[in-house]
């Protein structure tokens, strides 16, 4: 029930109202000099309204804009200096794992997979805020609270009233979501490759401006079709109309390159085919052996009968309608064998077998059979034995996506992933199928509500419920299935760069300072957050095998084999060098205090050039 204002209402906002009721189309976004959202009226529109002439103005163009577009546009080109640290006590089977799980803004963690994942992920979920009345905060410092952050962003004034709420009463802002989804799906456009496709789940509130965003950033022609899923057995009952759908838009990286797989075929679509003639050719089911015609047009060469072989009945096609094919090729089919007649009305039809099919159906672009929002909610409480999170994907959704988008090694991205259901489903149908699809899911670590269940139960923050369910889903699915699959994966936390200010900006530091610094790297830093870094600035991918050696007693960590080789100690001798060089490593990493002097820089040098001449040698 909403508060009553108990104040008068201007005239201003009384004639705004009123206009807007008669004209909805001359209201518009604007942000003020306090940098608010208002809306407000496009003068120039409504003038075009009210005339009985086309009002001369601003060049038009067709584009789709808003205020904060270019806010937005800045945000995805901005560098960030920040690095992903591994969590491996969070991790499962870290050492031989390709999945990865990742905590912190994926505005951040986009920019961060540039490297590592350009053009190498085949499919993008998401299932991004539908902007249904809540505030979007994707927030950089962890630390703070909800509360704090609302304080610290200007959200509230000094009696902690917040200055205002993105609900349905106030409307919902569609700049603010659109310059929270573009700069996000800009970079994720880079990571999929030319084969790639991205499905995003959206409803009404959204999905207009979502297919305009996707239309400018991925290319209209790139367009692949607008999905119904049916969310709710019946629709709601307190209303006129109900709606029970939700959207899946799907676009592909290059639609003239894309691949996309056939759903499976059914026990049950394959009993409808049979043999009761016992025909050498297999399993066989009637067919239609009429059609339209060409464009609607009937074609007189397909217009003959058919005359049946033992009764020598003809038999015309259907009224509007012509054969298949024309007396020659009938006839060829007849002689084949290809050709059956019912046993009542004598009538013919065509034998398609089970062995000339495609191996898979089309998936119609209404969703019947991809489980209800009530399925997902009770398979995540079969999960926990309680209600965790709210309004996740059905597993059964997912895996029919999946299967459209994927098979065996590709690797899935989902940068909103909630609950975790994207991992759960590439599990599952790795086991069914025997793929080794992988996955990265990236979530930021909002925290449960204070009352909730999950917290309740112990899980602060979203994040920890999505790492639990993969752990309890990967041991369900081991039990049921038995299959050998990847059911670990790797976590890592977004953080701040390993390296000091100086490091980036040495110049405009005190060159006293610069000498008292014993190092430019972060005293809270371990070696794995530094090889960790050194992996993204070098473009590796984050799931490689990491390798620890010991030579004489420094720790030296090889990377896919000789990919990279880095170690970290100080002071590392002529003797643990020379055993690096002969791994003959692609790149090798060391601490610039590694070295004891310029002179054992330069004799490393000399040494790598005899033992590894191709060897790319970095220091940080």
């Amino acid at each position: 029930m909403d508060k009553l204002p108990m104040k008068s209402q201007g005239t201003e906002q009384i004639n705004t109202n009123a206009i807007a009721q008669l004209f909805p189309n001359v209201m518009t976004e604007v942000k003020g000099e306090d940098g608010r959202l208002r809306r407000v009226i496009d003068f120039d529109l409504l003038k075009q309204e009210l005339s009985p002439h086309i009002v001369e103005g601003d060049k038009e163009r067709y584009q789709l804009t808003w205020p904060g577009k270019k806010e937005a546009i800045f945000q995805a080109n901005q560098p960030v200096e920040k690095t992903l640290r591994p969590i491996q006590a969070d991790s499962s089977n870290w050492n031989n794992t390709h999945n990865m799980y990742i905590e912190g803004d994926n505005l951040d963690v986009l920019k961060l997979l540039q490297e590592s994942y350009l053009n190498k992920i085949k499919c993008i979920y998401i299932d991004p805020p539908y902007n249904t009345g809540n505030d979007f905060i994707y927030r950089d410092d962890y630390s703070q609270t909800v509360e704090q952050y609302a304080e610290a962003s200007g959200q509230v004034n000094d009696e902690g009233l917040r200055y205002f709420h993105n609900t349905e009463s106030n409307g919902r802002f569609h700049s603010d979501w659109l310059t929270m989804i573009y700069p996000r799906l800009k970079l994720a456009r880079n990571l999929l490759n030319e084969q790639g496709v991205i499905f995003i789940s959206v409803d009404d509130h959204e999905v207009d401006n979502l297919k305009k965003v996707c239309d400018e950033l991925f290319g209209e022609m790139n367009f692949i079709e607008q999905l119904v899923w049916k969310r709710r057995a019946t629709p709601p009952n307190d209303r006129i109309i109900g709606r029970n759908h939700e959207y899946i838009v799907v676009y592909a990286k290059n639609a003239s390159q894309v691949q996309l797989y056939l759903q499976p075929r059914s026990e049950e679509l394959n009993a409808r085919y049979r043999n009761p003639d016992h025909d050498p050719r297999g399993r066989w089911v009637a067919s239609d052996l009429s059609a339209n015609g060409k464009g609607g047009r009937l074609v007189e060469s397909c217009i003959y009968p058919i005359l049946h072989p033992q009764t020598g009945e003809g038999f015309m096609p259907p009224a509007n309608k012509c054969w298949l094919y024309n007396k020659e090729k009938m006839d060829e089919l007849l002689a084949d064998g290809r050709i059956g007649f019912r046993e009542n009305s004598g009538a013919p039809y065509l034998k398609r077998y089970l062995s000339e099919v495609r191996d898979g159906v089309t998936l119609p672009t209404i969703i019947e059979n991809g489980g209800f929002s009530f399925d997902s909610a009770k398979e995540l409480k079969a999960l926990f034995d309680k209600d965790t999170f709210e309004f996740p994907k059905p597993t059964s959704l997912l895996k029919i996506l999946l299967k459209t988008g994927t098979i065996d090694n590709d690797i899935v991205l989902d940068f909103f992933s909630g609950s975790a259901s994207t991992a759960d489903a590439v599990m599952q149908l790795n086991a069914e199928d025997g793929g080794n699809r992988k996955y990265i899911l990236v979530q930021l670590p909002e925290p449960c509500a204070e009352r909730s269940e999950a917290r309740r139960a112990g899980y602060e923050t979203i994040c920890d419920i999505g790492k639990e369910r993969i752990r309890r889903a990967a041991r369900k699915i081991k039990v049921e299935t038995a299959a050998e699959i990847d059911y670990g994966f790797r976590v890592y936390r977004i953080d701040s760069s390993n390296m000091k200010e100086v490091y980036y900006v040495p110049e405009q530091l005190e060159q006293q300072f610069v000498l008292e610094l014993e190092s430019n790297i972060k005293e809270d830093r371990s070696n794995e957050d530094l090889l960790i870094q050194v992996m993204l600035e070098l473009g590796l991918e984050l799931s490689l095998p990491i390798v620890i050696k010991e030579i004489e007693g420094r720790q030296v960590y090889v990377v896919a084999g000789n990919s990279l080789v880095c170690c970290f100690e100080e002071r590392i001798t002529r003797n643990v060098m020379k055993e690096i060089a002969k791994e003959k490593p692609i790149r090798a990493v060391f601490r610039d205090s590694s070295f004891a002097s310029d002179a054992d820089r330069i004799h490393v040098e000399e040494m790598f050039k005899s033992l590894s001449a191709g060897t790319e040698i970095k220091v940080i």
